[in-house]
């Protein structure tokens, strides 16, 4: 009798050491979405890959959503740590569960999705475009689509402005592709299966050169908030932090800058130019594209660089000469060719191997401290006008209030060398500064083109077929 009951005791005790331990859990806050990001030390942020939103060139990964959301986890004091879909419902799934923070992945805030996620505030606007080929009618009104085969991605916002089209005309009928890219649905236009598709003025203007052969002249919607998407359920921290720096980047100048820095080199467009650079990329690029992947092996320059330097020098002619006597794939002259050590500035190996190795040259003179990708850019308009005018320009930059280690502000100035009232002032004097923004934005273009071009897949590889 008295062992069960001294038993009982120590059984008692327990049962009331895990009832008080319970206790203590269950009002034990939970902790919150910064709690959350804080204690994992990095903010996971869901993307989808595209030439808007987060892709790789020579410096790493880049593009305007991917900077946003690097900005944001600096703020933080957090690393970023990104998951990649291209399956809009995913991702809206995803961020509902809880398997990402943030999705950063060129979101347009509309009604329906407001229901199931909160968005911040808007960091970019956009138009819907209707792209069709240039031999397809116009398209001037909505309800003219009615009758043609028209395709958009599943659970896309353009689905839903044809969704609220069809209240209005039950008629007309579109296609929604799964898990398809803008790529895939110009390319789908291109080959004539299907008429029309919608795309976004931001991936359009960055794609037209690509697709010489098609045309968005008509918009179906303007306007449209590009905004982050975070789970409702949550609370308020990590949603109010985001509203914060969005809303302190747009104020300081940093969402600008990264427009221009995405989009500002692209808003010369030429319908002849476009379609001569994608003949020449299947025509003429494949007989140097190991020539320049071994030179930027050897250079340590994306070989895409390389090539995009020489389209905007030579079209990748090897034969090319200019009026004032430069040769070759990478137009050398006579001077740099002795300092390069090459014999003839025709043959594509030597030219390419030495224009290189000139670029490398050229790019160790600008300082360590200038981040990339200005410090590239700046080598590059270093290499057209020399050193000595661009360290004007950037002496300039700073007199005027200006970063001199930010390639945006700098190309602002390059155009003063060419004034008296500026040049009269600086030590190496007049110069044609904006003749070098101008090739460092064609060589920005080109190379843009070639970057999106092999990471799309552009040649063939992107075609898919509807059921």
């Amino acid at each position: 009798m008295t062992v069960f009951f001294r038993h009982s005791k120590h059984l008692l005790a327990s049962l009331a050491l895990f009832s008080v331990i319970g206790l203590m859990l269950a009002m034990r806050p939970t902790p919150s979405a910064m709690e959350r990001v804080m204690a994992r030390g990095e903010l996971v942020v869901m993307t989808r890959p595209s030439n808007t939103t987060y892709y790789e060139d020579q410096h790493g990964h880049t593009g305007m959503e991917y900077e946003l959301a690097k900005g944001f986890a600096d703020s933080l004091g957090v690393k970023l740590k990104v998951l990649e879909s291209s399956d809009l419902s995913y991702i809206r799934y995803a961020i509902r569960k809880g398997t990402a923070d943030i999705a950063a992945a060129g979101l347009v805030n509309t009604p329906e999705r407001s229901e199931g996620l909160q968005f911040t505030t808007p960091y970019q606007q956009v138009d819907s475009l209707v792209v069709r080929r240039l031999d397809s009618p116009r398209i001037t009104d909505v309800d003219q689509l009615v009758g043609h085969v028209v395709a958009v991605p599943a659970g896309s916002s353009h689905a839903e402005l044809l969704i609220q089209a069809q209240l209005e005309n039950p008629a007309l009928e579109f296609i929604e592709v799964e898990d398809a890219t803008p790529e895939q649905l110009l390319a789908l236009v291109e080959d004539g299966e299907v008429d029309y598709s919608l795309i976004h003025s931001n991936t359009y203007s960055l794609q037209r050169a690509l697709w010489p052969d098609l045309i968005a002249d008509y918009t179906l919607a303007t306007d449209l908030p590009l905004a982050w998407a975070l789970n409702p359920k949550d609370d308020q921290s990590l949603y109010l932090a985001a509203q914060r720096y969005l809303t302190q980047v747009k104020a300081d100048g940093t969402t600008a800058k990264l427009e221009d820095r995405f989009y500002g080199h692209v808003e010369h467009f030429n319908l002849y130019a476009a379609r001569s650079f994608m003949r020449h990329l299947e025509q003429r690029l494949p007989r140097y594209e190991e020539l320049f992947r071994q030179a930027g092996e050897d250079s340590g320059f994306d070989w895409r660089l390389l090539a995009a330097v020489a389209y905007q020098e030579s079209l990748w002619d090897p034969g090319a000469i200019s009026p004032t006597g430069v040769k070759g794939l990478m137009m050398l002259t006579n001077d740099t060719a002795r300092q390069m050590g090459i014999s003839d500035r025709t043959d594509p190996t030597q030219s390419i191997t030495a224009g290189a190795a000139y670029l490398r040259r050229v790019h160790a003179k600008i300082p360590d401290r200038i981040p990339e990708p200005s410090r590239t850019w700046m080598a590059l308009a270093s290499y057209n006008v020399g050193f000595g005018h661009l360290e004007d320009a950037r002496i300039l930059t700073q007199r005027q209030g200006g970063n001199p280690d930010n390639w945006q502000d700098v190309k602002q100035r390059l155009p003063m060398l060419a004034k008296p009232a500026y040049a009269s002032q600086l030590k190496y004097g007049n110069a044609r500064g904006g003749q070098a923004v101008v090739y460092v934005r064609h060589i920005r273009r080109y190379y843009d083109l070639l970057v999106w071009a092999e990471n799309s897949r552009r040649r063939d590889e992107t075609r898919i077929a509807l059921n």
